[in-house]
């Protein structure tokens, strides 16, 4: 059986490729797309994501506004930037990077965020409209998955898809998006009773569970698709590669399947309501 690497990388190049002439179109305009980060605290692991979506938006002709604040900031200190930025027209989208610390209401923030600048798909009013299957901008690792499908001619129409993790910004919009491509989706986590026997039955296999190399080979059906949406230390994804590898038939590389086309999402999403503030 031929294995076909999803390469995120080579997706997350054409998506940024199709950006260029729609920024070069607002900059025509004297609007340059700004996306503002918040940082809150200095976990190293959120300096590092929030360093590499700074440097891909400068690298694509996107401002990056990065905004680090203490680990003593609290909530409603953390809601004033927030609204600080929903009112500036000059920002066209937020991104609060997870987690914050433990003592802010991280829900209460998320939710501060005007759904206009919600390009990471973080509020409860984005995440209830990507559920309904109108939302503009889904959570991006979702939106990254799907587009991988899309990019490969993977159908998920009919299919059966197993979801591991129910997180809200990955696990939950996931199978929502999954349930809108008419797949039949079942979303599985800690609580799970037989979770082995469920993978084995499932055409396209989403692991989002975050421990490194969980999903192992003897639970992948011959032939399934499996998409490794999780990032641990060392460069580890949430399946184990080299044994799920002998039984699919596509399955995406950690790096380089689903993280750079999470960014390349991003992007376009901060590209997508530039342009809609554009037109209001």
């Amino acid at each position: 059986m031929s294995k076909l690497l999803l390469d995120g990388k080579r997706v997350a190049e054409v998506i940024q490729n199709g950006l260029k002439d729609r920024i070069s179109q607002l900059k025509s305009k004297n609007v340059t797309p700004c996306l503002a980060t918040i940082l809150v605290g200095d976990d190293p692991s959120s300096e590092t994501y929030v360093k590499m979506k700074g440097n891909a938006c400068e690298r694509n002709g996107i401002k990056s506004l990065k905004i680090h604040l203490p680990t003593e900031t609290t909530t409603e200190e953390l809601l004033e930037v927030i609204q600080t930025l929903n009112h500036d027209d000059y920002v066209h989208g937020i991104l609060l990077q997870h987690p914050v610390p433990a003592h802010i209401d991280e829900r209460k923030a998320f939710d501060y965020i005007s759904t206009k600048k919600d390009v990471d798909g973080v509020t409860s009013a984005g995440y209830g409209q990507t559920a309904l299957g109108f939302g503009q901008y889904p959570s991006c690792t979702p939106a990254a998955i799907m587009k991988v499908l899309e990019f490969y001619n993977i159908a998920a129409e009919g299919k059966l898809a197993v979801v591991i993790g129910r997180s809200p910004i990955l696990g939950k919009p996931v199978s929502a998006l999954l349930l809108n491509e008419n797949a039949t989706v079942i979303t599985c986590h800690s609580k799970t009773v037989n979770l082995p026997e469920l993978v084995r039955q499932a055409d396209i296999v989403v692991a989002a569970v975050g421990k490194p190399k969980f999903v192992q080979g003897t639970w992948i059906k011959e032939g399934a698709v499996v998409i490794d949406a999780g990032y641990n230390k060392g460069n580890i994804g949430d399946v184990d590669y080299e044994a799920c590898l002998g039984q699919a038939s596509a399955i995406t590389p950690v790096p380089g399947g689903i993280g750079p086309v999470t960014i390349s999402m991003l992007l376009k999403h901060t590209v997508d309501a530039a342009e809609a503030a554009v037109t209001e």
